[in-house]
């Protein structure tokens, strides 16, 4: 049974267009659940679905993830991709999986070499992989590059997870004048901080995705750390909210109270409605 909710006297399904939110995070249940919100993720997806949103999800297609258990498979009209960094180019394999329970689409993001590893971020021995900030910019622009190739604008794309913090940088900066972003409102939500090592001397030089995005407005990323990663995704985003109880601190200070953005504040008891509220909210400033 569809569930929709009402807003302002209006139901979202009510819309004269429909709507499409794109997430994109580096987790989400039942592919790969590091942190509580992957749950949230899925949640909100199908809550968007079910109010006629048209939705679709993109995540690393990490090597913990069981294809055949989730029956993906690739998608063959997306081959073809070539995410260029520092000259360097590195193809990516898109799979795509249908969420259980649930008439839409998630797209897994695959390199050999990058993603198919059987650790996340750190190996058997947990020491934290040395080219995590390499992975990171490969899997953020190589996220938006999908889109591109979608040829599907999307309206709202809500990034979560730290490895999802340049997005919204790069969608106001290098990816601003690409047609497909040019109406996009971008959400990000702040986590807990997962780890406490450094993405790498080369992270911010490989950021600019060869001089497309300048060390000015890479400098809120400087510490290359989990903060600085929630940091700079929240402060280029339109619309912030925090994805968990133990939000570090100096972040809750910093961004609970935004001149001219939306905040939504971690609530373990919501219904996920104020979600969409938000939602409602950003589509409707186009």
């Amino acid at each position: 049974m569809q569930t929709v909710y009402k807003f302002h006297g209006t139901n979202i399904s009510q819309m004269s267009t429909k709507k499409r939110i794109l997430f994109i995070a580096n987790e989400m249940s039942p592919y790969l659940e590091l942190t509580e919100f992957a749950e949230i993720v899925n949640k909100l997806a199908v809550l968007s679905n079910e109010n006629n949103l048209e939705v679709r999800c993109i995540m690393p297609r990490f090597g913990v993830i069981n294809e055949r258990r989730h029956r993906l498979h690739e998608v063959v009209r997306l081959s073809g991709i070539n995410v260029t960094i520092d000259n360097d180019d590195y193809p990516l394999v898109i799979k795509v999986a249908s969420l259980p329970n649930a008439r839409l689409q998630v797209y897994f993001l695959d390199n050999e070499d990058f993603f198919k590893r059987k650790s996340i971020f750190a190996d058997e021995k947990e020491n934290w992989y040395d080219d995590n900030g390499l992975r990171t910019v490969l899997f953020c622009k190589g996220a938006l590059e999908t889109v591109k190739k979608f040829g599907w604008p999307p309206d709202l794309i809500h990034c979560s997870g730290w490895m999802t913090g340049l997005i919204p940088m790069f969608i106001k900066t290098a990816y601003k004048k690409e047609p497909v972003f040019s109406n996009s409102k971008v959400i990000y939500t702040i986590g807990d901080n997962t780890f406490k090592e450094k993405l790498g001397a080369d992270f911010l030089s490989l950021a600019t995705i060869n001089d497309l995005v300048t060390k000015k407005e890479l400098d809120i990323f400087k510490d290359i750390n989990n903060t600085a990663m929630f940091r700079g995704g929240a402060n280029f985003a339109d619309a912030i909210t925090f994805g968990a109880t133990n939000v570090e601190k100096k972040l809750v200070d910093e961004f609970s109270k935004v001149k001219g953005k939306k905040v939504l504040k971690f609530n373990a008891e919501s219904d996920l409605t104020d979600y969409l509220q938000l939602y409602t909210d950003l589509a409707g400033q186009h």
